[in-house]
């Protein structure tokens, strides 16, 4: 009896599967007992998603390659995403430096680690010529015994490396990547400068890290750790089958790994999954206002929440205490993608950038002027430009959202903590085959990370 039992139960579980299926798949049902808010958003989303699909919103796994956006020029492979992981943090790399005592001490994760969500954890990111760590990268600083304009910084905010596999071009100028909207800006890919990596056709997360690794100065790969050390030379040989060492297969290994970097943990993708418990009450009012009245969702869009689309916000650029070297005004990275393609139509307007695991790091918007995601929804709520000088170039979007405290409250609740991923440690490695300390190795920083 107790077999015919089961087999019943199992029977009546199998129709009520196929059921929902032919009711088109509502995660949470539709009885009485289900949260309305579950049910409002639900719709929302609905509403906004092409097809009325929730999975244009969701994020796939990090081993499920085949459903992670890639370029199909450096198609992903286990092999190669593994021996990216461990290129993107070896500190062993950065031999070509300015200051011999500086010798591997940096790496791609030092402006890009776990710990600050994969951005620099400070307002200017610092690469060799940086000392110490912090917790979160808050507490690297220049060395004082080196010229200024020997640090290896950038003049804008050091975006993060986390949901880069949603976007088809690099930087807040859009400059990496010798496809899509690039097409058409060949003659401002100059030689011998970064730009000119765009000739080679990748997408600009493989372009960006196959120029990063001569522009931070790491070694030339075939005279490097990885020529030698056994595990890379096999590591090498798995992801690159019978193809000589190159800097820019390394590169095409790091772009691997980093599209790996899918803040698929946090409470908004469990929601999505089908977990109504993911989210609390307000994080779930403001992503209706998210995707509803604030209308954030008309640049921010897709797994990652954002788009391959540039807005001129009137934000401010970098500047303050903690930024080093030369931070020009009205010119190059200043003028956002104008500074790129050299049109004056597109001054001011930078990247929409993804908006998961924020909090991170105190430092947002290209100039990383803003302290808060609450900050930054305020900004956006009143629509008054900060940068006068970019006010004739101002999105047609940049509008007052009419928001009342409590909605902003809510919104930010969403963007805050909805998105984070509390869990990317999941993507450091243990330990790298060089031994060093990583994502940063000089000796303040070992101390800091308990290397020593």
């Amino acid at each position: 009896m107790y077999s015919l039992q089961l087999q019943r139960f199992v029977h009546l579980c199998c129709c009520l599967a196929l059921v929902g299926l032919l009711a088109g798949c509502e995660i949470f049902g539709g009885d009485d007992n289900n949260n309305a808010l579950d049910d409002e958003l639900e719709t929302t989303l609905r509403s906004e998603a092409p097809n009325q699909d929730l999975a244009y919103f969701r994020m796939p796994a990090s081993d499920d390659f085949a459903s992670i956006p890639q370029d199909p020029k450096n198609p992903m492979t286990a092999a190669k995403v593994a021996l990216g992981q461990l290129l993107y943090h070896e500190t062993a790399l950065s031999i070509n430096v300015k200051h011999a005592g500086n010798a591997q001490t940096a790496s791609c994760a030092s402006c890009h680690h776990a710990a600050a969500g994969f951005q620099a954890g400070r307002i200017q990111g610092i690469g060799e010529g940086g000392i110490g760590f912090g917790e979160r990268g808050e507490g690297r600083v220049n060395d004082p015994n080196i010229p200024i304009e020997d640090l290896d910084v950038q003049p804008i905010r050091t975006p993060t490396a986390m949901n880069g596999a949603y976007q088809e071009l690099m930087l807040w100028n859009g400059q990496f990547g010798g496809i899509g909207d690039n097409i058409g800006t060949e003659a401002n890919w100059t030689a011998d400068t970064p730009k000119e990596n765009n000739h080679l056709g990748y997408h600009g997360l493989e372009t960006q890290a196959v120029a990063g690794l001569s522009v931070h100065r790491m070694a030339d790969v075939d005279t490097s750790i990885v020529a030698t050390e056994p595990t890379y030379v096999q590591m090498y040989a798995d992801a690159f089958p019978g193809q000589a060492l190159s800097r820019e297969n390394a590169g095409l290994a790091i772009a691997a790994y980093e599209r790996t970097l899918l803040a698929n943990e946090a409470p908004f993708q469990r929601w999505l999954q089908g977990d109504s418990d993911a989210m609390t009450d307000a994080q779930k009012r403001g992503a209706i206002l998210f995707f509803g009245k604030a209308d954030c969702a008309a640049c921010h869009t897709g797994p990652a929440l954002n788009s391959m689309t540039f807005h001129a916000l009137g934000m401010p650029d970098l500047d303050g205490d903690g930024v080093y070297g030369n931070v020009p005004v009205d010119e190059g990275e200043s003028l956002g993608r104008g500074g790129f393609t050299g049109n004056a139509a597109d001054n001011y307007k930078f990247k929409t950038p993804q908006l998961y695991n924020l909090k991170d790091s105190p430092f947002m918007g290209h100039g990383g002027t803003f302290r808060s995601v609450r900050e930054v929804i305020e900004y956006k709520n009143r629509a008054q430009a900060a940068r006068s000088e970019a006010t004739s170039h101002l999105s047609t979007m940049f509008v007052p959202l009419n928001l009342t405290e409590a909605e902003v409250a809510d919104l930010t609740a969403f963007v805050e903590n909805g998105l984070y991923d509390a869990n990317l440690a999941r993507y450091v490695p243990a330990s790298l085959p060089s031994g060093n300390c990583f994502p940063v190795n000089d000796a303040q920083a070992r101390i800091d990370l308990g290397c020593d």
